[in-house]
């Protein structure tokens, strides 16, 4: 068995709501990066098994997600990015919603049988649903103060998910998650992990250096931001456009980080005002994709910089 998700709060929060309602101590965790989404190619000689996928595009791991259902795998794959085509099979599961206002974590929340997990909370928190999480937070009862305490752990949790590399990362994704499975409850983690204590101040430190970078380009449609090459600015880059995009939710945002053969690594986050269109700009470069709020491209040619600028000003103009 084995279990394939996204190592940012979303893929890990929905693998919990799953092995917390359905343990399964045998599967084998399979995830890294927040980028790395073509999960499956690592599985493409696993015949005969079962497989739960997580938060990852099906569209990117369309061939070896097809050479999976040939070998007679069993497959449950819950997902909320641009899906393409989505195959039909005997042994094949899918749950995938690309709704902006969704994500894997609620897709599983929706899946399962009430009560409602307070995981899901945090991995739409994680995921920059302020409003969704809030209200399911609001339906479980949930005070104001409990309520910021997840959406700081879902916060904190998507942070440790971002980086070229897991070495980036304060802790591996498969990693963080096994620290975290043995808690039911999000705030027992938060009063009594100190992977917490961790993950909140290098936060607090990579934000503060965020927030000294200026914007390279503004007009009244976008913002484009350069970071430098280093390891708080790739662990940071993700939450500082959810910050960014709070700031001003009439804007988009796009911010990069250099790679070491010179091509940028891009997120994008479209308005919060008008969640689309960040998936259709990234899918126009190669190695582009995401969903319609959030996006990337994992290595645009530094020659294509300003094409890349213009595509995502026409993209979001009023």
């Amino acid at each position: 068995m084995f279990d394939v998700f996204n190592g940012d709060a979303d893929g890990i929060c929905a693998l919990l709501q799953l092995r917390h309602h359905t343990p399964c101590p045998e599967a084998k965790c399979i995830t890294g990066v927040k980028r790395d989404i073509t999960l499956l190619d690592r599985l493409t000689d696993v015949t005969d098994s079962t497989i739960t996928v997580l938060d990852i595009s099906l569209d990117r791991n369309r061939e070896s997600l097809e050479t999976l259902l040939r070998q007679n795998n069993r497959i449950f794959y819950a997902d909320h990015h641009f899906a393409g085509v989505v195959p039909r099979a005997d042994h094949f599961e899918p749950h995938i919603d690309p709704d902006p206002l969704t994500c894997t974590s609620l897709i599983i929340n929706e899946l399962l049988p009430a009560p409602a997990s307070p995981w899901a909370i945090v991995g739409a928190f994680g995921d920059n649903l302020d409003k969704p999480a809030s209200r399911l937070a609001h339906e479980l009862g949930y005070a104001d103060k409990k309520t910021a305490q997840l959406k700081q752990l879902g916060v904190l949790l998507n942070y440790n998910g971002y980086g070229t590399r897991v070495e980036d990362l304060f802790f591996p994704p498969d990693e963080l998650y096994q620290r975290i499975y043995p808690y039911k409850d999000p705030l027992d983690f938060s009063a009594n992990s100190p992977s917490l204590a961790t993950l909140l101040a290098g936060y607090h430190q990579d934000m503060h250096m965020a927030q000294t970078c200026k914007p390279m380009h503004e007009d009244n449609s976008c913002r484009m931001f350069i970071f430098p090459e280093s390891s708080w600015a790739r662990r940071v880059i993700g939450v500082y456009a959810n910050t960014l995009v709070r700031e001003e939710p009439a804007l988009a945002h796009a911010l990069a980080t250099p790679n070491n053969d010179g091509s940028l690594r891009i997120s994008i986050r479209a308005p919060l005002e008008n969640r689309t269109g960040a998936d259709t700009v990234c899918r126009q470069f190669p190695g582009g994709g995401g969903r319609a709020a959030a996006a990337g491209i994992n290595a645009l040619p530094a020659e294509q910089l300003e094409t890349f600028i213009s595509v995502l000003s026409r993209q979001f103009s009023t």
